[in-house]
């Protein structure tokens, strides 16, 4: 377990690498012996400094749930990171040139929460008849750690992932509001576009075969910490595409066909 010092730094390196948009080194790297819960401790005492800094927490995020971006992170099971306001982005937004360091989108399905969720035994029954509705949505993710370190060449891993607060950066949410029994969301899926050319497409049954399955995981696993998902707040429930790169004037488009569409303009 890394102490209290240890978590400190970490925290301050990621919230430096944020502000001053360099990226650190990575965590894993600093600190080999770390385990998972280290990672989410460093996490949480980010998030306890942009909270006290005023920034609102409005949900959280689930990543990591595809097949495809386990086996590439040799893990089998999801991680999380934490929703604020100053992540949320209109539909159809100009993102500032020097907001993010090196931005990626994903498409996903965003769950609007009517009711809380307190693990343990939370089950995908009881995500829905929690979630007062789903939309179509985008995830900007960024890198605040180094993606691989120049002079080892290792790679990121899971910690630092989990550490950099699951690489969250942004959230934009669009398209049709739904109820989540009108519709069958392992067939909701999008067309996703860089500047008019088709970059990926998917289903909703590549989270988990459930995307409410992924939100179901997040209420047991925050229940661990005496954590919960509160009502209002927004879940997205994870990716069914790979990220796709987003350069300076690109525009990401996601076209989930019935259920309408959601798009950013990167400066």
């Amino acid at each position: 377990m890394l102490t209290k010092d240890q978590i400190d730094a970490a925290a301050s390196a990621l919230d430096e690498a944020e502000r001053t948009r360099v990226q650190t080194g990575l965590v894993s790297l600093t600190y080999p012996d770390m385990t998972m819960d280290d990672a989410y401790a460093i996490q949480a005492e980010w998030v306890r400094r942009k909270r006290d800094a005023g920034r609102k927490v409005i949900g959280w995020k689930i990543g990591l749930t595809s097949k495809a971006m386990q086996s590439a992170l040799n893990i089998n099971i999801p991680d999380s990171g934490v929703l604020f306001d100053d992540m949320l982005f209109e539909d159809n937004a100009t993102i500032p040139k020097h907001r993010f360091i090196q931005p990626r989108v994903e498409a996903e399905i965003a769950f609007i929460m009517k009711a809380p969720l307190q693990g343990p035994g939370v089950t995908v029954y009881d995500v829905l008849n929690a979630t007062d509705y789903v939309t179509p949505a985008l995830e900007i993710l960024d890198t605040r750690i180094r993606r691989v370190d120049p002079e080892t060449k290792k790679p990121r891993n899971i910690f630092d992932t989990i550490a950099d607060n699951a690489a969250n950066a942004g959230i934009v949410t669009g398209g049709r509001v739904m109820r989540p029994d009108q519709i069958d969301m392992r067939w909701m899926g999008a067309i996703v576009s860089r500047n008019a050319e088709v970059e990926e497409t998917g289903l909703g049954a590549g989270v988990l075969n459930q995307p409410a399955r992924g939100v179901a995981w997040l209420a047991n696993r925050l229940a661990q910490y005496g954590d919960r998902i509160e009502a209002g707040q927004i879940v997205l429930a994870g990716s069914f595409i790979r990220p796709i790169e987003a350069r300076h004037g690109d525009t990401i488009i996601a076209d989930f066909g019935p259920c309408g569409s959601v798009s950013l303009f990167f400066e």
